[in-house]
């Protein structure tokens, strides 16, 4: 077997390790097992990219991948849990800068006129979807990491500013066709980049999970602009995997969100709150709540008990105590599941994630659609973190900013339980009817140490 042979036999079987990945990816009991395999094709990979004759500029490469190493090693093992969002979200810009970063070099480094005019193409769309990914994850990440508001923010002559920009970009890509100018390059470099901004910014919270997927598929995309440009087969098929699965996940999550995609990206969906009670709720409509001992009798002489988890869970850092607490319950024979809302959080699959990290058995773990069903017989759902999620507005109130959105049923159990810090409303900006149903009763405070009281209250029932 010659060299070209073995090293494209390795490629292929890499390939396949890809899509064997991403089919354990698609289950949390398969994911580890899905990423250990991801990990080890791109190794065989790597590998094989090393043995290609005539390879320059090893000790360079050698250089960036330790470098790559030092940094992502230490931050992928410290980060929090309530971070990985925004690590997802600049490790997948980074993805898309490097690929804008190959076009160019490709292009700079080749008399272009004398290259096919579809070749310049690839390297051109390399160089837009790369650069939009790379802006539109940074500022992701800044609204993630609060260092921007993360609600949509929008000015006027917005839409018609997009489209200039649109538009001057596939004239630049025209002109760059006919001419080969590398300076018109750096111009659509810059306008590309300028693009993934000015798409990320009216985004608002609610809406980054799908943010973030959609992102990670233009990364995909860029990814195999890269293939095309470098003649690798291998980059073509990794970076086609992951812009199908990420657009496919995309459209998935719009649909658990009852919106269009383009509802999503261009509706600026929670710039205006319209929760009258603020943090302390509304004094008209006074609600009501309990003490973690009251509680933890309810739940402990309770049949069925479902957990539905919200970003305040991961904010609280409390999916040990969350676990404890459901085994407390189950050694007293109650039946406990958690019922799972696909954007709940602030990444596609953030709560499986979460649940995960405190080792909850997946067999616990319902999607909506499995969960749902079984909330009329529940005795309590306890709702931590969660709201839009779970919010009735969004199946009874017609105009209502969530109205139609697929939710978890909780309203439908007999005893509903809210943990919550204060009266303030979700990402989507408007109150929540179930708060004031005479079935809740809400324990206010930081929902670890919340749990952690009930954990008690539950042993001593």
């Amino acid at each position: 077997m010659s060299r070209g042979t073995f090293i494209d036999l390795c490629y292929l079987i890499a390939a396949i390790g890809f899509i064997l990945a991403l089919k354990g990816l698609s289950s949390p009991k398969h994911a580890r097992r899905g990423n250990i395999v991801g990990a080890v094709g791109m190794l065989l990979a790597i590998g094989a990219t090393f043995a290609r004759p005539g390879l320059s500029h090893i000790w360079l490469m050698i250089v960036a991948m330790v470098v790559g190493v030092v940094i992502a090693v230490p931050v992928a093992r410290l980060v929090k849990m309530t971070a990985i969002p925004q690590m997802v979200a600049i490790f997948n810009g980074v993805g898309g800068g490097a690929a804008a970063l190959v076009s160019i070099t490709e292009f700079i480094g080749q008399p272009t006129k004398l290259v096919a005019t579809y070749k310049v193409l690839e390297v051109l769309v390399g160089v837009l979807v790369g650069s939009v990914s790379f802006a539109g994850s940074a500022v992701a990440f800044a609204k993630l990491q609060e260092l921007m508001t993360g609600r949509p923010v929008t000015y006027p002559g917005q839409q018609v500013i997009n489209a200039v920009v649109a538009a001057a970009i596939i004239g630049l890509i025209i002109a760059i066709l006919i001419t080969s100018s590398t300076a018109l390059l750096w111009i659509l470099l810059v306008l590309s980049l300028l693009l993934g901004v000015i798409f990320v910014l009216p985004i608002g919270g609610a809406d980054v999970p799908v943010l973030i997927s959609l992102l990670n598929s233009f990364t995909g995309l860029a990814v195999a602009a890269s293939g095309f440009t470098l003649d690798s087969n291998l980059l073509i098929v990794a970076g086609t995997l992951v812009g199908a699965s990420g657009m496919l996940l995309t459209r998935m999550m719009s649909q658990a969100m009852g919106r269009s995609l383009p509802n999503i990206l261009f509706s600026a969906f929670g710039s205006v709150i319209t929760a009258t009670g603020g943090a302390e709720g509304d004094p008209a409509r006074p609600v009501r709540t309990g003490t973690p001992e009251d509680i933890g009798v309810l739940l402990a002489y309770a049949r069925k008990v479902v957990i539905v988890p919200g970003y305040g869970l991961a904010v609280a850092q409390a999916q040990h105590v969350v676990r404890e607490l459901a085994d407390s319950l189950m050694k007293r024979g109650v039946e406990v599941f958690y019922a799972i809302h696909p954007v709940a959080g602030r990444m596609p699959g953030h709560m499986n994630v979460l649940l995960a990290e405190a080792n909850v058995p997946y067999e616990e773990l319902k999607e909506m659609d499995e969960a749902n069903p079984q909330m009329a017989s529940a005795d309590v759902a306890l709702v931590v973190g969660a709201n839009d999620t779970v919010n009735p507005a969004a199946k009874s109130t017609p105009g209502s900013p969530i109205y139609g959105m697929p939710i978890i049923h909780a309203d439908e159990a007999e005893h509903i339980v809210f943990l919550k810090r204060s009266m303030r409303p979700g990402f989507a900006g408007i109150d929540n009817e179930l708060l004031y149903d005479p079935k809740t009763v809400l324990l206010f405070g930081d929902a670890k140490d919340s749990l952690q009281k009930l954990v008690t209250a539950v042993a001593h029932a």
